[in-house]
Order: structure tokens, then C-alpha cells, then sequence
């Protein structure tokens, strides 16, 4: 998979878990996007300048700005003196009762202390030996490592380590009762789709196509643009468009999924939703210890799920939620675009799910 090109280029983006669309086929792997690599040496100390994050430092300029930051030991202890004790993948498949179709996916996960920082892969994506590279391994040698799940698991283990998911940074438990894998599915899409905020007619661009997440907005009668490299078409037959840039102007809030971090498209995204002044919602496995630090800087709420993920057990379990309510303008809550055009619905289809 190609990383977001420049303004108007493809930006292809996957889903958290692979869409049940009519091919079956499996996610495109993350791209390798470039990002600093590690030195002998501290970067020198800047002062923060930007908007205050969840964990109360400044939010960062960029993606690229908070691995310097991690870096230079801006955010925590030095990522030299810090060890991955364990890596490992975690892969599935999938088929839900009463859904036409099924996905595999693949998650590399890297253990620091107590945390887990995760990003996910497609299937069979990983060369041989990457894991083995990475146990042991020192987080700041991680973070300039040539293949980005590997950066930015790297990344979300050391933000795990140094700020969790508690109500001290920011964080507000949700619980998940236990039921199987569609209860559970559905459970957490409620609890995403709660974090948007958007007046009658308003269009969400979901980027990174997750079945359960578009009967949530159906039912709620939200209009949604469905976006995923692999194209497609959802469960209600739906086409799923490959290009999120092409429909930035289409939309008037934006639901992510976490992935865009390992394929180079959150950048973009963040960026438009920061100029636009338009709600930028994520729902994070990838990189759920990193999304937030972005709050107030174009992300308006993250739903955080660190490992161990919902689908991996029957029982009771628990996600994380950031900056609901909080995070873009007053203008747009109120349901005022700042282009003044007026919000158009996807096709008319805004009936009850099924």
C-alpha cells in the first residue's frame, strides 16, 4: 500500500478489522513511511508552542514532531534506556453470524514494562526474523526501524508506558459487556459513534470501513461515505470509494480508524480536519496510546483500545474515550460548515440497520 500522496492524491486507509465486504479478501498492508531515526545523541529541547494535549504538554505539530519529541526524552524517560521485553503477532479470522462475509487480520504487538503498543499488519505482511528484531531491542532503535508497524508500535508502547489509558490523562472508561463477537463488535461501535457530534444531514467520511460501525450510523440516521483501499462494497451493498482525499470536501466530519497511522494517510487527515475546523474522531487498536496527543490539534475524540482487543475473548472488557465533546470549533458543533455549502446524504440511505 502507497502512503497519502500530495493534496488530491489517493489516500488509501484500512480498517481496524477488515470490512465483511462481498470479496472477502484481506486488508492492504501498511506503507513504509519515512520517520526520524534514532541517534546517539539527545535533539536539542524546543519549547512547546501548540495546543495543550490529554496528557497536559503541548499537542504536537505533526507525527514526525512527537517521535522527536519521544526522541529527544521530552515525554518520558530517554527510549535508549527502554527495552521491548516481548513481540509478538496476533492473528484471526473472522466470520460474524448473519454477516455475508469475513476478514483475516494481523497485529503486531511489542510489550514494554506493562504496556502493549500495537499496530496492525496484513496477514503474512511481516518478513521473517521481525519480531525476533524486535525483542530486546531499545525503543529508540525501534522508532527509526525500516518498517513502520514496527515504528509505530514502537511508538504507542513507549506512550503507553509513560502516560495509560486512566482518568489522570485524560482517559474515560467504557466497559464492554461480555457477549460474542458481534455483541462485543456492535458494543464498541456504539460507543465510538457516541463521540461524533453532528446536526441532522451532516455526512461522515468513515475511513477504514468496519461493518458494525455503519449500523451504528445507520441507525442513527447519519449519511456516511464509506472508504477503504480495498474498495468493495459494504453489507448493504454500498460502494466503498479507495480515495479519502477526493472526499474531504464531500464530508463534514471524519470517523478513522487507527490504521491510517501505519499507512501514511493520518497526516492528511489530521491536517484537513485542523484547517476545516471539522470533527476528526478516531477509533484506535493501532497506535491507541498515540492518537490522543493529538487532541486539540485536529483530533477531536479518539476511542482507545489497547490490547488485549475485544475479539479476543468472549468476557467483559473495556475501551478507553477521549475529548468527547471537546476538540473543534464551536462553529461547526453547532452545525455551521465553514465552506457554508449544504451537507448532502449518501444515496438517501438512512434507514434503521438491519
Amino acid at each position: 500500500m502507497s502512503g497519502a500522496s500530495g493534496a488530491g492524491g489517493a489516500v488509501p486507509a484500512v480498517q481496524e478489522r477488515a470490512p465483511s465486504a462481498s470479496d472477502g479478501t484481506s486488508a492492504p498492508a501498511p506503507s513504509d513511511t519515512p520517520a526520524p531515526a534514532a541517534s546517539g545523541t539527545s535533539a536539542p529541547v524546543a519549547p512547546d508552542t501548540s495546543a495543550p494535549s490529554s496528557s497536559g504538554t503541548s499537542a504536537p505539530a505533526s507525527y514526525h514532531d512527537l517521535v522527536s519529541r519521544v526522541l529527544a526524552g521530552r515525554l518520558g524517560p530517554d527510549p535508549r534506556t527502554l527495552r521491548i521485553a516481548v513481540a509478538f503477532t496476533t492473528s484471526q479470522a473472522v466470520r460474524h453470524d448473519g454477516r455475508r462475509g469475513g476478514y483475516r487480520n494481523e497485529v503486531l504487538s511489542l510489550r514494554l514494562d506493562r504496556a502493549v503498543g500495537s499496530c496492525a499488519v496484513e496477514p503474512g505482511a511481516l518478513p521473517e526474523g521481525a519480531v525476533e528484531d524486535c525483542a530486546g531491542a531499545d525503543v529508540a532503535r525501534l522508532l527509526g526501524h525500516p518498517l513502520t508497524p514496527v515504528r509505530v508500535a514502537a511508538l504507542d508502547a513507549y506512550l503507553m508506558h509513560v502516560t495509560p489509558h486512566t482518568p489522570e490523562n485524560g482517559a474515560l472508561p467504557r466497559p464492554l459487556s461480555a457477549g460474542s463477537s458481534v455483541e462485543k463488535s456492535r458494543a464498541r461501535a456504539q460507543a465510538v459513534v457516541e463521540l461524533l457530534d453532528v446536526p441532522p444531514g451532516q455526512t461522515v467520511l468513515v475511513v477504514g470501513v468496519v461493518n458494525s460501525l455503519l449500523e451504528a450510523l445507520r441507525s442513527r440516521g447519519v449519511p456516511y461515505i464509506p472508504c477503504d483501499l480495498k474498495g468493495g462494497r459494504t453489507e448493504w451493498g454500498e460502494p466503498i470509494v479507495t480515495d479519502a482525499l477526493n472526499e474531504l470536501d464531500r464530508c463534514d466530519a471524519v470517523l478513522a480508524s487507527g490504521m491510517t497511522l501505519g499507512n501514511g494517510s493520518f497526516e492528511p487527515l489530521r491536517e484537513h480536519a485542523l484547517r476545516a475546523g471539522k470533527q476528526l474522531v478516531m477509533f484506535a487498536q493501532t497506535g491507541s496510546a498515540v492518537l490522543p496527543r493529538f487532541l486539540g490539534a485536529g483530533v477531536s475524540a479518539v476511542c482507545a483500545e489497547p490490547y488485549p482487543f475485544f475479539w479476543l475473548d468472549g468476557g467483559p472488557g473495556v475501551i478507553h474515550r477521549y475529548g468527547h465533546g471537546h476538540g473543534y470549533r464551536d462553529e461547526y458543533r453547532h452545525g455551521q460548515h465553514r465552506s457554508g455549502r449544504p451537507s448532502g446524504h449518501l444515496d438517501g440511505r438512512t434507514e434503521a440497520a438491519l
